[in-house]
């Protein structure tokens, strides 16, 4: 996820994440069903296979900046705080930019806000953002005067649910996923884009800001061949963010480069996601989730054909590697030169990257009763995701 903020002082890190602990280094986390927790190879943090009860799934993540800024999830059993409450499986990829606060926040509150709710529907799902939203910039408020760069810290939003035999994506920012389903006639695997990203690159975008904000003429700006929302940002939609949703947070003491001349009487961006429904088929094979750091370098065909190609044991580790390699190749160096670059200095050449691959199993997602083993797990980058002391 590519912003001009800057991260939050490692001071605010230890006021405001007491309980946060770094998946990559070998803890358990909270993963009930003994799949085990991951592995990490230097910056890499990887879970090659396990089980949710729709199929089998994949994940890895690459840590590029200095501080890991994605975040990831995969909560598979009951997607509600009702013993008698939906069972399914949850996918959530939070691209964090300005620092990592923001999705790791989303992290630990979103899953938990979504199981306040009875049922599973669109509705609910906007409502957990929404309330993960306001829980955050409430946390802002609170840190205002100390820490006020949190203020713009925010993070990209992107969540898949398989309950009940539906798919639901809901989306704000510019993660993607993408269906690989698999054509009778041909029997080949087509890639099927299924999530509406936010980001100021799409003429789209640019005309939804328009219409949203008729008296600005400087809502979009084209700055160094990019275009930004207010020449600060390149999404649209986000959680966090708070200096670009409150006029009270756009001002000192936050740093004078996120500061706007001028008030503004409504939020500037949004964290209502966007919301996409639909039937589980049988031809569908699997999903890739992503963060923006993959799709930078693979195309969606691309990124489908390595997954059907491949066996599924270690295929999001697979796809990450690829992106580095063509990473690698656009700076005309080696893929084993790139590995021996530090992070911090490794976001030169990518972005931090993560992938969860979900394969479906038409016949586990047939039987909407399935209540296998509950799994829990989240995906971190090879090294301390923290600041130093």
């Amino acid at each position: 996820m590519v912003s001009s903020a800057s991260s939050v002082s490692s001071g605010l890190m230890k006021i405001i994440t007491p309980c946060w602990k770094s998946y990559g280094e070998g803890s358990d986390d909270s993963n009930t069903s003994g799949e085990g927790s991951g592995r990490s190879d230097g910056l890499l943090w990887y879970k090659d296979s396990g089980h949710h009860v729709s199929g089998e799934f994949s994940m890895a993540v690459i840590q590029a900046n200095s501080l890991l800024e994605d975040q990831c999830q995969l909560e598979s059993g009951p997607l509600s705080s009702l013993c008698s409450g939906p069972q399914g499986t949850f996918v959530g990829i939070y691209d964090g930019h300005g620092g990592p606060e923001t999705s790791r926040f989303i992290n630990d509150h979103l899953f938990h806000n979504l199981k306040k709710n009875q049922g599973m529907s669109a509705n609910a799902i906007s409502k957990a953002f929404l309330a993960t939203e306001e829980e955050f910039l409430s946390l802002v408020k609170k840190q205002w005067l100390n820490s006020p760069q949190i203020a713009s810290v925010g993070s990209c939003c992107l969540v898949g649910i398989i309950c009940n035999g539906l798919l639901y994506i809901a989306n704000a920012g510019d993660s993607r996923v993408v269906l690989g389903r698999l054509e009778k006639a041909t029997r080949e695997v087509r890639a099927i884009q299924l999530s509406t990203e936010h980001n100021a690159s799409f003429e789209s975008v640019r005309e939804e800001l328009r219409l949203l904000h008729p008296d600005d003429s400087q809502i979009v700006v084209l700055k160094h061949k990019v275009w930004r929302v207010k020449g600060l940002i390149q999404v649209s939609r986000s959680i966090g963010d708070a200096y670009l949703k409150r006029t009270e947070f756009n001002k000192e003491p936050l740093l004078s480069r996120f500061r706007l001349p001028e008030p503004f009487d409504r939020p500037i961006l949004s964290a209502e996601p966007s919301m996409f429904v639909q039937k589980v088929h049988p031809q569908d094979q699997f999903l890739i989730f992503a963060s923006d750091g993959l799709w930078e370098h693979l195309s969606n065909q691309e990124a489908v054909d390595i997954v059907h190609n491949n066996p599924h044991n270690g295929i999001a580790r697979r796809l990450v590697k690829t992106a580095l390699r063509e990473a690698a190749k656009k700076r005309e160096m080696r893929y084993s030169d790139l590995k021996k670059i530090d992070r911090g200095v490794r976001r030169h050449f990518h972005d931090d990257i993560t992938v969860i691959v979900l394969f479906l199993d038409p016949h586990l997602i047939s039987r909407s009763s399935c209540r296998g083993p509950p799994v829990s797990i989240r995906g971190s980058g090879g090294l301390p995701t923290h600041a130093s002391p």
